[in-house]
């Protein structure tokens, strides 16, 4: 296998440094990457290209013959947030905007399609699809009806250059001017991708949900969750069938998500519990409407199922126990052997294979780990050539990074828990360090998975071990245990990360008198309600875009502004006011001993501002003292470069002086 490393795109790269600093500067790691996807066209002559340029994220074509790239300017202010090949020459992309001052891009829920020339560049769908000012110059517009929608693509139909199939969400409000309402039962579009023409061609019997197409194209599955959070799986034989209930979680007690039609059509991959109920993968079979177990994850389940080139069947289980675990379920398949060749070119690392050719031809490979933000490679099937394409982030340097090593330890109650440990570089035999314990958001069915983190690897820079636990709540893991921690905010989620910490003192790792405990969102309440269960185990905490009030999360933002998030809200917080207001971090401020340092954008709707304003205005009122970044044009959890730069840059400051180099030495307790 050859393998060379051709540069291009060099435009886009101007700005980009050859040489890393030591220390690597802190806005390195606050800093957009240069490129967030690549995928390659039906007929391997070109690259589509979402890049960062002059700070805003568009569409790059570039020509593989040539290696010429063209960028596609975006009116409006409009940024490219997905894309996709629906023929060799045309691509429909998703847009978004940067609403009521928030600087990070929210989605539109138009789409628009574009020539690989910047050519018949038309809105497809949307609320703005017969608007003239859209910027369309194609000739169809006429033909296209503005609704008050949001599209997304669900099939880009392979073998079909003149049609896709959509997801679409009608609303019941003015995206624009408003917000709140229920939403209507999801729908499916077939669209012509050249005029924007669809039409509706099945309905979801759930409110929320997501569906599974055939190899034609057929919306043959529904499914999502109740407002129980109860899993609901419909299955229909083809379109104009009646959609039948095939899965009830309710009933059965059984959770199972569909994922793929196998290669002969009469069977369906499923994401299932497993023989040990944290996770595996079955098979449906069409006829029998009956499972048999493929696979079952010791540790952890299935988190992908990599797809043969022709998109017609699987070959591969992607799972996560620490690093990214591969399982062939196909051992003779080309794109197995393949992936176990490049998994040798590349050891260590994690390797995918993103997108391809239709005749599977030219292969784009990407490749990432804890110590690389990723890359993406062209591999040419005939001449067994690899290329390097583009890496997202090249200013960062693998070797300057600190790995990320998987740990694992038994809660308090015996339930089995999984996380990482990044101790900073050339530190990694050393005992009693400074210890950040980072909590992550969510938190339910979200993860702390083995992979580049800008924020982790910017604390192990600064000299910070860096613990990261997947508290009960946690995805990936089954779905008991997502459900063990519903009613448990401040209860038994809090006391796995307390374990957590616990062991890194156990094990020697932190130095029992230097913990510093952080998070964004969810991590935000665990920071400051383990500052409060657990005052005298960390010295500090930072709450960022944090939840400090659960009653008043119960009634501001934007969850409990449906049925749908209230009732989501009662299921995982509970209804018991006594209970939430004792576990609320502003109602325990006596208890907390811990120097606190609170992050707050005022464009947030997730968590309003309000939160964060509260938790400070009743702290110092106690005369306790913490330090305040607020941002008034960031929403939930900052975006913008600088604004980053500037809020690590006083992270480290804080650290430094509670936890750090800079912090007064402890006296020793008698």
């Amino acid at each position: 296998m050859r393998f060379s490393l051709p540069v291009f795109l060099s435009a886009l790269l101007m700005s980009i440094c050859t040489q890393a600093a030591e220390p690597v500067p802190l806005s390195d790691f606050a800093r957009h990457g240069a490129f967030s996807e690549a995928k390659i066209s039906p007929q391997g002559t070109h690259l589509a290209v979402s890049a960062i340029i002059d700070g805003m994220s568009l569409l790059n074509f570039v020509d593989l013959a040539t290696m010429e790239n063209k960028a596609l300017r975006l009116s409006d202010q409009s940024e490219i947030v997905d894309f996709w090949w629906v023929s060799d020459n045309r691509v429909v992309y998703a847009i978004g905007h940067r609403y009521g001052g928030s600087e990070r891009p929210q989605a539109t829920g138009e789409l628009f399609a574009v020539n690989v020339d910047g050519k018949g560049q038309e809105v497809l769908f949307g609320y703005r699809a017969s608007d003239s000012r859209s910027g369309s110059t194609g000739t169809h517009i006429a033909k296209k009806q503005s609704e008050n929608a949001s599209g997304w693509m669900l099939d880009d139909l392979r073998d079909d250059d003149k049609n896709a199939i959509l997801m679409v969400r009608r609303w019941n409000w003015n995206p624009v001017h408003s917000s709140g309402g229920e939403r209507l039962h999801i729908e499916v579009r077939k669209i012509d991708v050249r005029t924007g023409k669809n039409r509706t061609v099945a309905v979801s019997p759930l409110v929320d949900s997501l569906f599974l197409t055939d190899h034609e194209g057929v919306a043959r599955f529904a499914f999502g969750e109740d407002s129980s959070l109860m899993n609901k799986v419909y299955y229909r034989e083809g379109d104009n069938k009646s959609w039948s209930l095939v899965l009830d979680e309710a009933v059965g007690g059984v959770s199972a998500v569909p994922v793929a039609f196998n290669r002969a059509g009469d069977g369906v991959y499923f994401f299932c519990g497993g023989s040990d109920g944290v996770g595996g993968v079955c098979l449906w079979d069409v006829a029998k409407q009956s499972f048999k177990t493929l696979w079952s994850g010791k540790d952890s389940g299935a988190f992908e199922l990599a797809r043969t080139f022709d998109g017609k069947d699987v070959y591969a289980i992607r799972s996560m126990p620490g690093r990214t675990a591969v399982t062939l379920l196909d051992a003779s398949a080309f794109e197995g052997k393949l992936l176990v060749e490049m998994m040798k070119v590349f050891p260590g690392e994690d390797v995918t294979f993103t997108s391809n050719s239709r005749d599977g031809k030219k292969i784009v490979v990407h490749v990432q780990s804890d110590l690389n933000p990723g890359s993406y490679y062209l591999y040419d099937v005939d001449s067994k050539k690899l290329s390097l394409l583009l890496s997202r982030e090249p200013w960062i340097k693998s070797d300057s990074m600190a790995s990320m090593q998987p740990i694992s330890l038994k809660s308090r109650d015996g339930l089995a828990l999984h996380g990482y440990l990044t101790k900073p570089l050339g530190k990694e035999d050393a005992k009693n360090l400074p210890t950040v314990v980072y909590v992550h958001g969510g938190p339910y069915s979200v993860r702390d998975n083995w992979g580049y983190s800008s924020t982790v690897q910017a604390l192990a820079s600064r000299g910070y071990a860096v613990l990261q636990v997947n508290f009960r709540g946690s995805g990936g893991y089954g779905g008991e245990f997502v459900n063990a921690g519903h009613g448990e905010w401040g209860g038994k989620m809090q006391d796995d990360v307390t374990d957590a910490t616990r062991w890194a003192i156990a094990q020697g790792v932190a130095d029992p008198k230097r913990i510093c405990i952080y998070g964004t969102s969810y991590g935000g309440y665990a920071a400051l309600q383990g500052a409060a269960r657990e005052p005298d185990l960390y010295q500090c905490a930072i709450g960022d875009s944090g939840v400090y009030d659960l009653k008043l999360m119960k009634s501001r933002g934007d969850i409990p502004q449906s049925f749908s998030g209230e009732r989501y809200l009662d299921i995982v917080l509970g209804d018991d006011e006594t209970l939430l207001e004792k576990r609320s971090p502003i109602n325990q401020i006596d208890r907390i001993k811990a120097k606190v340092m609170l992050v707050v954008g005022g464009k947030d709707e997730r968590v309003p501002p309000l939160q964060g304003q509260n938790m400070r205005n009743a702290m110092i009122k106690r005369g306790k003292e913490v330090e305040w970044i607020y941002q008034p044009n960031e929403g939930h959890g900052f975006y913008i470069e600088k604004n980053v730069t500037d809020m690590y840059e006083k992270v480290i400051g804080f650290l430094d002086r509670s936890i750090g180099i800079a912090a007064k030495p402890v006296a020793a307790t008698e």
